[in-house]
């Protein structure tokens, strides 16, 4: 009597949801590593950047993008862009929407928006940040959720204390095709290093800058190479831009003390990627009004 082999399961899923909702903190606890950035801020996440969940019956590839939002610059366009074309090429999207606060019309717009293809495409409601509301407030927002869109499941979770992570992980997994892996076992990105080291100099750069400066910063690795003399040294060469000389006066600090910060913050993330020590140097540079300007975001590289 032959077994038939137990089936293996391979596709991709997406998380959506307005800026801020736990989206990249959610695709990092799924995937088990850090591979997408998170801050306080909102519009962090950049480009859509693809964690690899390795389990023994299915690979599960999260394709994290940024935030969709009304968008007021060309930049803002092209990330809502990047949303759309993400979804259209998903198994499954995860809508998150966090459990401390109410449902707003920015949920509502993306509700809509994801109405259009949840006939083909199953959408789970993801409830996020649960360590932060009590169970009543939890079970309010998951009863509000159902009258925004018929979900095909709905799940609480907390990527902070991994409350149901794995619970989310099964009701993805459940919606992807049969298949092979799509990526060698032990991948957990497929990011190219660089822009990897550059999202992480963007994410200490931002923790340092409580004002209206996350959309104007923008990361450019020069140059990332072995130091010819030595095997376990690698030279970074960076450019940190800003739209406005004041913009930079604020990213350098008093005497460039923040900018020093940004960069051992940065330092110490990337050389846990590349598993080497590493020398960082930072600059800082003005792009006048980049956002808005169609040659210098290529050149940035949206």
């Amino acid at each position: 009597m032959s077994t038939a082999a137990p089936e293996f399961r391979s596709g991709f899923a997406c998380f959506v949801g307005r800026p801020n909702a736990g989206k990249s903190t959610l695709t990092n606890a799924l995937v088990g590593s850090k591979v997408a950035i998170t801050s306080s801020k909102p519009q962090t996440t950049r480009h859509a950047i693809r964690g690899i969940v390795h389990r023994p019956d299915a690979q599960l590839v999260i394709v994290d993008t940024p935030g969709l939002h009304r968008p007021r610059t060309l930049l803002g366009e092209r990330l809502n862009d990047i949303v759309h074309s993400t979804w259209s090429e998903v198994d499954v999207v995860g809508f998150c929407v966090p459990a401390n606060e109410k449902i707003g019309p920015g949920d509502r717009f993306i509700a809509g928006e994801l109405a259009k293809i949840a006939r083909r495409t199953p959408v789970i409601g993801v409830v996020t940040k649960t360590d932060l509301a009590t169970p009543e407030r939890i079970a309010e927002q998951l009863l509000a959720l159902q009258d925004v869109l018929e979900f095909a499941e709905l799940v609480p979770v907390s990527a902070v204390d991994g409350y149901q992570v794995s619970t989310l992980a099964d009701l993805l997994v459940r919606r992807l095709p049969d298949g092979p892996p799509l990526y060698p076992d032990g991948d957990l990105t497929d990011e190219p290093e660089q822009t990897l080291v550059a999202e992480l100099i963007r994410e200490a750069a931002l923790e340092g800058v409580r004002d209206e400066l996350p959309h104007s910063i923008a990361v450019t690795v020069e140059e990332m190479l072995p130091r010819e003399d030595r095997d376990d040294l690698v030279d970074v060469h960076a450019l940190l831009y800003v739209e406005r000389p004041s913009q930079k006066g604020i990213i350098l600090g008093h005497k460039g003390e923040r900018l020093k910060k940004v960069g051992a913050e940065a330092r110490r993330h990337i050389e846990a990627l590349l598993g080497s020590k590493v020398y960082l140097d930072l600059h800082v540079k003005v792009a006048k009004d980049w956002q808005r300007d169609p040659k210098q975001l290529r050149r940035l590289g949206f």
